[in-house]
């Protein structure tokens, strides 16, 4: 099949890199094509943000810029977009850029290796937030530099250059140099050919031809998964079929009863979104990986790829989400936790892709929590994932959904424990009861993060914060801890 020419912006310059295959990542395009070899791979798995970089989109008369893993996106993806990297940011004269300047005054470089993800995740913060005149706090960088590690242990430092980056004189990107580019790309865009190796579609009727005529190619929806297939199992794909640009999938649509999240909103939105009808879940959404891969992930792909360890399924499913799966046949509309087949496995036919999610909006007095529970508390896979969503009226329990992740081969529902709850008072002999039988409701594995004994455990005990919760206590988990503003010299 044939290699399609990936044209981008950097440096105000369009780039044009011709016989890219479809599974080469951009970081191997950055560094052995560009060049761009400030650019480093630590992980391969989007876990440790040394190959961050920023790329940008047009958004309501400007741009938008997006932290991204290059270790994991694959380099036809940014086929349209503005990139910048390390070496793109001080200007012809030398002078750097606040990013790295703010760096550099606050001794926020140890060994180096990571430095340029992390001036990279500064770069893209001082563009959404500086820029745009608004401050940025200590927790905002916490919370936007968690996809960044540094092995020297240097994050105060690197969190008093993000403060810092305002202090210093305001360097601005021309970005009506960098739309009218982008324009001149979109213009010169010509329709996707079904026999290409990589195929982009930009409209839903287009996506559902290709699908149904290619139905063998490799979908993907932000990649982040399937970026592992390429770096860790060598996966090579002969055609992809990327759904991220597909105009209608990129919506996030309101109506009375739900609101519909299309395949394509990266995770960054989804949660966004979310967060706006349910602002308990800000911590549950920030601690669901680093903002890299939120950037590039997708709401979509991360349910399709039903991970029995992705946190997105157990809070839908506990929500009562839908899905909407298309075909050129027509449309299916199903609860989430009927999706799932098996291990890794759904009901999609060859010919279908999952086109929306949809969340109903919150209960009168619904009571929501998410429990994440990892190793590390920031950037790390959950051991175990619940979620608790329930009406309480009067003190009886009138509904409750509860989804758990990592204790079943997929993302599951606690049936037994929601029907023991269901329309019973709430009280402590309910909660101790429903965490005995939550405990005993599914038979998780032991693996490399947790026990099959640690889990089941850890189950009921999280039905116990629920209870305690619910009951008014706090200050009694990490979610509850701010991190303080750093005091003035």
């Amino acid at each position: 099949m044939e290699a399609k020419t990936i044209r981008l912006v950097r440096r105000g310059e369009l780039v044009s890199l011709a016989n890219v295959p479809p599974e080469r990542t951009l970081l191997e395009v950055l560094r052995e094509d560009l060049g761009a070899t400030g650019t480093k791979e630590g992980c391969g798995e989007g876990d440790c943000g040394a190959c961050t970089v920023v790329v940008a989109e047009p958004h309501e008369g400007g741009l938008r810029y997006r932290a991204i893993n290059s270790c994991i996106r694959l380099a036809h993806s940014v086929d349209g977009m503005a990139l910048w990297t390390v070496e793109d940011l001080a200007g012809e004269d030398g002078r750097l850029h606040p990013a790295q300047e703010a760096m550099v005054q606050a001794h926020g470089s140890q060994c180096g290796f990571c430095t340029p993800g992390f001036v990279m995740s500064l770069f893209g913060m001082y563009q959404n937030h500086v820029c745009r005149d608004a401050t940025v706090t200590r927790e905002l960088a916490q919370e936007e530099l968690s996809g960044n590690l540094c092995r020297c242990t240097g994050y105060r430092p690197i969190l008093d250059a993000a403060q810092q980056m305002a202090k210093l004189p305001r360097v601005q990107v021309d970005e009506r140099a960098v739309l009218a580019k982008l324009g001149e790309l979109a213009a010169e865009r010509e329709p996707v050919d079904a026999a290409a190796a990589y195929l982009d579609p930009r409209s839903l009727p287009e996506l559902l031809r290709l699908r149904a005529a290619r139905p063998q190619a490799q979908l993907v929806a932000g990649c982040t998964d399937v970026g592992l297939w390429v770096t860790k199992m060598h996966r090579q794909f002969p055609q992809v079929l990327d759904l991220t640009r597909v105009e209608e999938l990129r919506r996030i649509e309101a109506y009375e009863n739900h609101i519909a999240i299309g395949a394509a909103v990266s995770l960054t939105d989804a949660f966004a979104a979310l967060v706006a009808q349910r602002p308990q879940l800000k911590t549950f959404a920030n601690r669901f990986a680093g903002l890299p891969v939120r950037n590039s992930g997708t709401l979509g792909g991360n349910v399709a790829n039903g991970s029995p360890i992705g946190d997105s399924m157990p809070l839908l499913i506990a929500l009562g989400a839908h899905v909407v799966l298309l075909s050129l046949r027509g449309h299916r509309d199903l609860p989430l936790e009927d999706f799932y087949t098996g291990y890794r496995r759904n009901v999609l036919a060859p010919d279908e892709v999952l086109a929306w999610i949809k969340v109903p909006r919150p209960r009168p007095g619904e009571l929501l929590r998410a429990y994440k529970i990892s190793k590390r508390y920031d950037d790390d896979i959950s051991a175990v994932c619940l979620v608790i969503a329930a009406q309480l009226r009067e003190g009886v329990m009138t509904h409750v959904g509860i989804g758990a992740g990592g204790v079943a081969a997929t993302p599951a529902r606690a049936v037994r424990t929601e029907a023991l709850l269901r329309g019973q008072p709430w009280t402590q002999e309910a909660a101790h009861r429903a965490a005995d039988t939550l405990r005993s409701e599914f038979q998780p594995i032991s693996d490399m993060r947790a026990s099959s004994a640690y889990r089941a455990e850890v189950l009921g005990n999280l039905m116990q914060r629920f209870w305690l919760e619910s009951q008014g206590a706090q200050q009694i988990n990490l979610e509850s801890f701010r991190l303080a503003e750093a005091e003035s010299p």
